[in-house]
């Protein structure tokens, strides 16, 4: 019985090492979450609607919170874009300078491991994302932004994070277009470098630390059409050119162009990256979970790694989230129901796109007045807004201005602006050959017809590059080809326009940076020269300027100036009424 009960003994010991061994032996596991491209949609109600919304960074509160009941070992990061596009960032960046910056009591609220800064953060200007790195309990991210001064990251390079005794680098960088869109002054100090070179550069000391996972956070769209053989990397959305060329990254967190996607990618070494692009405005959030196993690879753990879109319409809003946030919430509503003005009329974006409309011509007005120039470009910012008659609120300021842009003045002669015209309308219009074709350019099928979702169709273009004009009377031939259709006949004040005279003109700071390619590759201005164009710029944004005029004004009769149309008018007539009901779903 004794030499029996001994080997139950030892059988017992042996068992109990083997369970601890396996128990110490179970794949470790770690989950990474996204959001990118807030702009600002963090309560689920939208202050520029005034209505609810069915997604919001408060269901994603919701999911995260489930997600962090079942397993701890969550990173939850941010690719930027999140101080602007809804009142709620805007009143805490500029009207509100001494509460808590409502964006960094939300991200420590839902306890952000990192975060990678986003051009339209950049777009706030030095006072606002220096006084929110400063508020932000996680790093903010930017390799590839350096103080000129010093040669270094103006932003920290990267994170080193550690979960269950694992070491993750988080490596971020923002697209290096920012100059092309923004104004010096928002960013003095700053240059911002070639994604590839930069992450080039970095990836030698990342790697020495030896983490055992190394992800990249790039506030730079994912380029499925990326050339392989094209030496530019100096590119808007650089990510796949740093996948393919910078072997080392386990997964790469894509943003900037508001698209989903959830892919392998083989780079230039063979080995795969998981790609993963979490959408905007709080509609979906990209996920990655990662599985470690025994033994290591290339000095790294081996681990499988799987990716995911979560679509946060599925997920109420988070109750703990909404009610700590109520005050902010209360005094948002009472800033956008505040009443400038009193408009007589209503006006519609939807009328934007077939002439000369009160919605655009309302801007064009204004920064003729503002700037005292002889000519206004400018452009439907948002595709579909309606500002009813009655009283004029200042939240529908940000229907009809919808960015934080500076207005610019500046020199152009009477040729150029011809081609800068020709270059607006050739990415507006087709060329019609009858009564029977599209007027506008729609995206479209292999079929050749314009894509249909969910019964519309969509334009090619975005609509804030669709620039008309302020100020001279014009007409646009679509019969023409491309380039040969816009004819000035004089200013609207009957003086001469004159094709070898320099004038000045009243442009955003999106536009007169370069943005959509007017002054870049219609008028065919190099960068420098461009640049030294500039007369003068305001030192607030437009839409402070418009909510200023109206308030002084008090009454506003929006209206259409009618100072261009489209020709053919008996082929335009037939075609704004099939091409408003594809757009819209109404005849005009």
């Amino acid at each position: 019985m004794r030499y029996n009960f001994r080997i139950f003994k030892s059988a017992i010991v042996i068992i109990f090492i083997a369970l601890v061994f396996t128990s110490g032996c179970k794949p470790k596991e770690i989950r990474i979450i996204e959001t990118t491209d807030v702009h600002g949609v963090i309560l689920p109600f939208d202050f520029v609607e005034k209505q609810p919304l069915d997604a919001s960074l408060a269901s994603a509160a919701t999911y995260i919170r489930q997600v962090r009941d079942k397993n701890s070992n969550l990173l939850l990061l941010d690719n930027g874009d999140n101080l602007q596009g809804q009142p709620e960032e805007y009143y805490f960046n500029f009207i509100d300078t001494i509460s808590p910056h409502f964006n960094a009591e939300v991200m420590n609220f839902m306890a952000y491991d990192a975060g990678t800064v986003g051009n339209h953060d950049i777009e706030t200007g030095h006072s606002v994302y220096d006084r929110l790195r400063k508020l932000y309990k996680f790093p903010l991210l930017a390799a590839n932004a350096v103080d000129i001064k010093t040669g270094q990251p103006y932003f920290k390079p990267y994170a080193i994070l550690k979960k269950e005794g694992l070491k993750i680098a988080v490596f971020g960088m923002v697209t290096p277009a920012i100059p092309t869109w923004l104004p010096p002054e928002l960013y003095s100090g700053i240059e911002f470098r070639d994604m590839v070179k930069t992450a080039k550069k970095w990836m030698p000391e990342i790697l020495a630390q030896k983490p055992d996972l190394v992800v990249g956070l790039f506030h730079s769209g994912w380029n499925r059409s990326f050339n392989k053989e094209s030496d530019d990397t100096l590119t808007e959305n650089g990510s796949a050119a740093v996948a393919y060329y910078v072997p080392g990254f386990d997964v790469i967190f894509t943003g900037h162009d508001h698209n989903t996607a959830n892919e392998k990618f083989v780079n230039s070494t063979g080995d795969t990256v998981l790609i993963l692009d979490g959408g905007s405005r709080s509609e979906e959030i990209a996920e990655a979970d990662i599985v470690f196993k025994s033994g290591r690879e290339g000095g790294k753990k081996n681990k499988i790694i799987t990716g995911s879109i979560v679509k946060l319409k599925e997920y109420a809003p988070d109750k703990k989230f909404t009610t700590h946030f109520t005050k902010q919430d209360s005094v948002i509503r009472k800033y956008v129901d505040k009443v400038i003005g009193e408009s007589t009329a209503s006006i519609s974006s939807r009328d934007s796109y077939f002439g000369s409309s009160g919605f655009v011509d309302m801007i064009h007005s204004m920064q003729l007045e503002i700037t005292g120039a002889d000519i206004s470009f400018a452009a439907p910012l948002s595709f579909d807004v309606n500002i009813p008659k009655g009283p004029v609120t200042v939240g529908d300021m940000f229907k009809l201005y919808r960015y934080e842009n500076m207005l610019y003045t500046m020199r152009m002669s009477g040729s150029e602006i011809l081609k800068y015209l020709e270059y607006s309308y050739s990415g507006w219009y087709n060329t019609m050959k009858s009564s029977n074709d599209y007027l506008l350019k729609y995206r479209l099928g292999k079929d050749g017809k314009p894509v249909m979702n969910d019964g519309r169709a969509r334009l090619r273009n975005q609509p804030y590059n669709f620039d008309s004009a302020a100020g001279i009377n014009y007409i646009v031939d679509v019969s023409r080809p491309e380039g040969d259709r816009v004819r000035i006949i004089s200013f609207s004040d009957k003086r001469p326009f004159i094709k070898e005279k320099i004038y000045r003109v009243a442009v955003n700071s999106y536009r007169g940076n370069g943005g959509g390619g007017h002054f870049t590759e219609g008028v065919g201005l190099s960068s420098e020269e461009l640049r030294s164009r500039l007369i003068s710029s305001t030192d607030k944004d437009l839409r402070y300027y418009i909510i200023k005029a109206i308030e002084k004004r008090k009454i506003i009769a929006p209206s259409p100036n009618k100072n261009w149309k489209i020709v053919p008018e008996e082929w335009v007539k037939r075609a704004v009424s099939r091409d408003s009901l594809m757009l819209f779903g109404t005849a005009r």
